[in-house]
């Protein structure tokens, strides 16, 4: 690779709510730049899953480089940040940078990472942000500011990126161009002639978008933030960002790195500050989008290193790479160095237990969620067992959608048939004695005499409709438990209605529902506000009287009646009938909140007979009734996978 000088070099992403054009754009940028043929190219070519591919949506961050001969007229470019939240603007102290351009064309290497836009991989978008200096807002003309718009905004201005505001989609016939630019001026305190009107599908304007990159977009250099410290100490002291990693076979671990000083190479000794694991680099190199090798990268550069690492563990998101370790006995001496600063641990927010239908496949299992955690940092996991399910594992996720994408992958990409258990959030229950404990699972809920509070954790929610769906939206939160914070409006027909909500309240339908009233125009966006004391119940199903653990479920008093009648109304139907009345009972402790009987089976003992006395068709029926009265005082319903499956299954 030939090396250019690092004030041609542009990092930077690609930001905006689901479906909005940014992948698309992504292709147009591709093309412009030469990257991909023109015969070689099609749809969404970053997006590289084929489950990606069918949902139209991108799921995981990609790394591409490009290059782009740009032809300026002799002038001094500004990279001071357009757009900046005024503290961070301050913070930062950026400079106008000593970059001249000649008459002469010069060439930029353009480092973008395509980033996911649903509000459960906004794990993968902070990533990205804390790799580059400067991020493209992109916001639909027909649908205008969305949920995750504004989310994906916020996580910008955190890190102190330049914000190039750019409205998509403007050739559509029911394309609101000036209304949304109104919009985003009144939000980003800019003048709507500095937002750019594009089209990523037909191109238009698409090459003016690569013009403000370079103009507006700083180089790499020294950056100041309270949640970005670079210390880059001696220059050739390699202080390398791993924002995502991947596998393969022959060349172990692959870390994607952001290089911010120094420099590595081939067969150079690196360290993992973290996780203390030193290898000797395998290669190293760039994406175009493929890995492509090089002789090195430096200060500035986005690219990979293959470690030769097999344990995926050893190489965590997040971590810094380096040379400063002495070889001989492997310690820290030198007390000054500072780890890169940005990231945090992600944090799952909603949990469900995962199950294979055939109880030989669990070590499948076990292999396919440690590939997939290589490759999604997010995604926690921890063993678990079920009386009526066997063994599987208790999954961590960041959000609805998250789990049903892992739960497509684990199908398609390992072949594998799952049992998938309701999704429920993590509870901190304070016993009596002062001591604390965090459950996932209602089975692990402690007796309740020995319970002082139960805190469930809380979101503030951001949704955002238009104005005439108000009554709709407003009606259907109405429906959930909530304490309403703000009503603001970013435009004439754009209203935001911002409230604090249980976590649990949204995880299951909340979003369906919200689709539904507003004609599919509303969206929403949500972060973890802390946590609040309830009053939380374990709501428990007993058969013949025998609780059945992976049907209990924590649920607010208010609601267990309805919840408890709803569970033994659905087991009435599929459990199968015995040779004894069942009787379904839904429990709060001692006290049943609902109850429903399975009729026992009937064999006809009467049916031989021919006539004769009344009395001899009496006994027979006597005698039957009392023997199932001591099957019912005896008897044990064992239930069969099918009902397990029927309950659990979403």
């Amino acid at each position: 690779m030939e090396r250019h000088n690092k004030k041609n070099i542009r990092n930077f992403v690609i930001v905006a709510h689901i479906d909005h054009g940014k992948s698309t754009l992504a292709d147009r940028l591709l093309e412009l730049t030469g990257t991909i043929e023109k015969r070689k190219m099609q749809e969404q070519f970053l997006d590289t899953m084929e489950l990606e591919r069918e949902r139209g949506i991108t799921i995981k961050l990609q790394p591409v480089r490009m290059l782009y001969k740009y032809q300026n007229p002799k002038s001094e470019i500004s990279n001071k940040p357009q757009i900046q939240n005024h503290n961070i603007q301050n913070n930062l102290g950026f400079r106008n940078s000593d970059l001249e351009f000649t008459d002469s064309e010069q060439e930029f290497v353009l480092n973008l990472i395509d980033t996911p836009g649903h509000v459960d991989f906004s794990y993968e978008v902070s990533r990205s942000l804390a790799a580059v200096e400067g991020a493209v807002l992109l916001v639909d003309a027909s649908k205008g500011i969305q949920a995750q718009t504004l989310a994906n905004l916020h996580l910008a201005q955190e890190q102190g990126l330049t914000i190039i505001p750019a409205v998509n989609k403007i050739d559509l016939p029911n394309a609101r161009t000036k209304e949304v630019k109104e919009e985003l001026s009144n939000l980003l305190g800019v003048e709507e002639d500095g937002i750019l009107e594009i089209s990523g599908k037909t191109g238009m304007n698409v090459e003016k978008i690569l013009e403000r990159i370079i103009k507006d977009i700083p180089p790499p250099g020294k950056m100041n933030h309270e949640l970005r410290i670079m210390n880059y100490g001696q220059e050739d002291q390699l202080k390398a960002l791993i924002f995502d990693s991947s596998f393969d076979v022959y060349k172990g671990v692959i870390a994607y790195i952001r290089v911010f000083s120094g420099s590595v190479k081939r067969e150079d000794k690196v360290l993992c500050f973290a996780t203390k694991t030193k290898s000797d680099v395998i290669e190293v190199g760039y994406f175009a989008p493929k890995l492509k090798q090089c002789e090195k990268l430096s200060a500035g550069d986005i690219g990979y290193i293959a470690t030769g690492l097999k344990d995926p563990g050893q190489v965590r998101v997040g971590d810094t790479i380096t040379n400063q370790f002495p070889i001989s006995n492997f310690q820290f001496p030198n007390k000054e160095f500072q780890p890169l600063a940005g990231y945090k641990e992600p944090r799952p927010m909603v949990f469900a237990s995962f199950f294979p239908e055939n109880a030989d496949d669990y070590d499948l299992l076990k292999d396919a969620l440690g590939k997939l955690k290589l490759t999604d940092a997010s995604l926690t996991y921890e063993p678990e067992s079920s009386a009526g399910l066997g063994r599987g594992y208790r999954l961590g996720f960041l959000g609805m959608l998250h789990i049903e994408i892992i739960s497509e992958r684990l199908k398609r990409e390992s072949g594998l048939q799952l049992v998938v258990s309701t999704p429920s959030v993590e509870y901190i229950v304070k016993l009596k004695n002062g001591e604390e404990v965090k459950i996932r699972s209602a089975a692990l809920m402690p007796d309740p005499s020995r319970i002082e509070s139960i805190a469930e954790p809380t979101v503030n929610i951001e949704i955002i409709a238009p104005a005439s769906y108000l009554g709709s939206v407003m009606d259907l939160v109405s429906r959930f438990r909530n304490s309403y914070q703000a009503t603001e409006y970013l435009g004439k027909e754009t209203v935001v209605l911002k409230y604090k909500m249980p976590l649990a309240e949204i995880v299951t339908e909340f979003y369906d529902k919200l689709k539904s009233v507003s004609s599919g125009y509303a969206s929403m966006s949500y972060e973890l506000s802390g946590t609040q004391i309830s009053d939380l119940v374990r709501l428990d199903i007993l058969i013949a009287e025998d609780m059945v653990e992976p049907f209990s479920r924590i649920v607010p008093r208010e609601k267990a009646y309805y919840e408890g009648r709803q569970m033994v109304e659905k087991l009435k139907e599929i459990v199968p009938p015995q040779w004894f009345q069942v009787a379904l009972q839904a429990v709060i402790g001692g006290k049943i909140i609902a109850r429903e009987s399975i009729k026992a089976r009937r064999k006809d003992v009467t049916g031989y007979l021919y006539g004769g006395d009344v009395t001899r068709k009496m006994k027979l029926l006597e005698k039957q009734k009392k023997g199932k009265e001591r099957m019912k005082e005896s008897g044990k319903v064992n239930l069969p996978q099918e009902v397990f499956l029927k309950m659990l299954k979403r």
